[in-house]
């Protein structure tokens, strides 16, 4: 029989970086078993069977578990993300269908999955649980792996890197553009923000919203360019409407309306001159399309990305100000070019990293390009107590 592989995730339409992701898998996962039955835990299960090459998806946030337990019961292996879902007052919940897995007795995979910040010590023991009893993990950063070390996994832990990384681009074309009330004859430059919240406990609204005012403003002078912002949620829109309310030449600014394919929107980057941005993905996106960009630091993973790249110097300052920001911006507008190379040149060692976790996963059940000699699946009943650090 084919197998049946369940991916569970933050899907179902919330942000373009996760269906990125989600989009991404599912074309790894099809290339390496063409048999593959693939069932989505979406928290938006209609969403996702519009958008999502699925065989099935379910409800996950909202079935009840006698509904979930058959669909878990008929996998063969259930895979946890990727995407940064284990955090403070959510990674319980993304954990639901792992423990299920596991009272079945069906292996489980983290695939690529980003963790933290996990402060809450009932959080830090539930991942710990959780992941022990995997049969295989792969993380997409350098700190997701640091902290499976402190919170005591004790499953090997391998570093790969975001599926999105994988994603081909969609164009997107003038009259999309038009569509939109962006003119196609202008240069154009991307801007990305966020919401505060439990992803992002360090962001003073107030302040990175005057600072982001102030970097589009400089750019739409200095570059000459209209100002694009890229919402890949639909919270990213009021925070976009906050900043431009803040700027000297609103004017020159503007925020997609509509909504769009994941690669439509890596399209959109493609024709941007540079970008700036707080959202993960629009920085992986444009590191893709060979975009110069400037990193607005909120998270490790945003940090983990600019090391990987090693582009450093195009990060900005934890407490950014606006003249060191803008100076930066400047040199950044200076050295694109050498930019451009230097993505160019390591991007493909990045890439071959993201195809690594799809045959990691599936050797776990024998499947894939290597499967035979993949060795059976590691329960983690040996540790299932190992010692808690806090």
């Amino acid at each position: 029989m084919p197998p049946v592989v369940g991916i569970s995730g933050s899907y179902g339409g919330l942000n373009v970086g996760d269906e990125a992701i989600l989009s991404s898998a599912i074309r790894q996962l099809r290339t390496a078993c063409p048999s593959v039955e693939i069932v989505a835990f979406s928290r938006d299960a209609e969403h996702t069977r519009r958008h999502q090459d699925v065989d099935r998806a379910l409800n996950a946030r909202t079935a009840l578990r006698d509904q979930i337990l058959p669909e878990v019961g008929r996998l063969d292996l259930l895979l946890l993300g990727g995407g940064g879902i284990l955090y403070d007052s959510e990674a319980q919940a993304y954990l639901r269908e792992v423990r299920l897995a596991h009272e079945l007795g069906i292996p489980t995979f983290a695939f690529a999955v980003g963790i933290g910040p996990l402060k809450e010590r009932d959080e830090r023991r539930a991942v710990r649980d959780g992941l022990n009893r995997m049969a295989g993990i792969t993380v997409r950063e350098v700190t997701a792996k640091r902290l499976c070390e402190e919170i005591g996994v004790r499953v090997p832990v391998e570093v790969t890197a975001d599926p999105a990384l994988l994603l081909e681009p969609l164009a997107f074309t003038d009259a999309m553009l038009q569509a939109e009330a962006i003119p196609s004859d202008r240069r154009l430059v991307g801007l990305s923000v966020r919401e505060p919240g439990a992803a992002a406990p360090g962001l003073a609204p107030g302040a990175y919203h005057a600072l982001v005012a102030d970097a589009a403003d400089f750019m739409a002078d200095r570059f000459d360019a209209d100002v694009v912002f890229v919402p890949m949620e639909r919270v990213d829109r009021n925070e976009s409407h906050q900043v431009i309310a803040r700027m000297r030449r609103p004017e020159r600014a503007h925020v997609l309306r509509r909504a769009y394919d994941p690669r439509q929107i890596m399209g959109l980057v493609g024709r941007f001159q540079a970008v700036a941005g707080m959202r993960l993905h629009v920085l992986i996106f444009a590191a893709v399309m060979g975009v110069p960009f400037m990193a607005l630091p909120y998270a490790a993973k945003v940090q983990d990305l600019v090391d990987s790249l090693g582009i450093a110097e195009h990060m900005a300052a934890g407490d950014a100000r606006t003249g060191a920001f803008l100076a930066a911006l400047d040199r950044l507008w200076d050295q694109q070019d050498i930019q451009r190379r230097h993505l160019a040149g390591r991007l493909p060692d990045l890439q071959a990293l993201a195809r690594r976790t799809v045959p990691l996963a599936l050797a776990c059940i024998g499947q894939g390009p290597g499967g035979d000699a993949a060795p059976p699946p590691r329960t983690g009943e040996d540790l299932a107590n190992p010692p808690i650090a806090f």
